[in-house]
Order: structure tokens, then sequence, then C-alpha cells
């Protein structure tokens, strides 16, 4: 079992492409949906003890219009407190400010879920590794295009770049008694 030490003022829940074009896609082993109401669930939780959500949705590049379903889902419950981070390429980090809020306030971990796995989410991790945050992976609550590529990053990738847990043991280490 993962052992997580968190200080919740200090942690951002990132949330990748929770928009809902891209929770309609086929996708496992987890459906959209699954990973939506988990990930709302995790939001709730680090809100409720002072913690950072960021939501980040992706626009492409040199269009008038987005795809229909770009916008962020409505079940995210956005707050105000809340960080919007729009993105252009795969990655969270890339030309959007995301690092310059994180550090403006003082936050030291990245949490990460959402679609997809072995796109958005792992980019994210893999840069956020490299500007120094303390990364962690919350494997439950994020999916694949393919369940294969997505136990693969889960098992070999991830823990190379962070920690890897469940949404149950992220909400206790949350909230440590």
């Amino acid at each position: 079992m993962t052992t997580l030490d968190l200080e919740p003022r200090t942690t951002a829940l990132v949330l990748i492409d929770l928009m809902p074009r891209i929770i309609a896609l086929d996708t496992a082993p987890l459906s959209g949906p699954e990973v939506l109401k988990r990930c709302v669930a995790l939001a709730k939780a680090t809100r409720s003890v002072g913690g950072l959500v960021v939501n980040v949705r992706v626009e492409r590049p040199g269009v008038d219009l987005q795809p229909e379903g770009s916008g962020f889902a409505p079940e995210l419950d956005r707050q105000p407190g809340d960080v919007e981070i729009v993105k252009h390429t795969v990655g969270a980090f890339h030309q959007t400010g995301l690092d310059d809020v994180l550090q403006a306030r003082g936050i030291r971990t990245v949490v990460l879920g959402g679609i997809a796995t072995n796109f958005g989410v792992e980019s994210t991790g893999r840069v956020a590794d490299e500007h120094g945050y303390n990364t962690i992976y919350v494997t439950d609550a994020m999916t694949g295009l393919d369940a294969h590529a997505h136990e693969f990053a889960v098992s070999y990738i991830f823990p190379r770049f962070g920690t890897t847990c469940t949404g149950t043991q992220y909400v206790a280490a949350l909230s440590p008694e």
C-alpha cells in the first residue's frame, strides 16, 4: 500500500480534459463518466481541506470554433478559487502559465487525474516532475484510450516520475488522523 504524506495547502489536484467530448470517448479500463464521478469526489475532498483544484481543458490551436463539448463538464462544479487552464498541446504546462500559478500559491505537490492516461495525464506528470513537483497519480481517477496502454503507464511509467495511489489513499492522506 502506498503511503502518502500530504500538506493540503501545498497540494494541487490537476484534472485533465474533463470535457464532454473527451468524456464521451471509448476509454478503458474505466468509462469517461466513471472517471468524471471519481474526479468530482477528489475535487470536493481537496477543496474541503484547503487544497487547490486545477481544471485543465484543451483547445485546438488555429481554430475559430472549438468542437462541440469543448467546455468543462458541468458536473465538475467549479468553485471560486479553482484555477482554469486552457492548453493547446498535450500537456498542461507548455505556454499556459500553470507553473507560475502553482509557484505563486506555494504548491509543492501535483496530484493528477483525468483523461487520457497516456496523453494529457502522462505528459503533464512528466513535466511536473521536471519542474520539481512531488507528483502523484491517482490511478483509479484516470483512464486511457486503451486498457493495455493505461496499465503500462500506471505500472511502468508513473512510478518512475512520482507516486501512484488510489483515490481512497489520496483522500485519506488529505485528512490524516
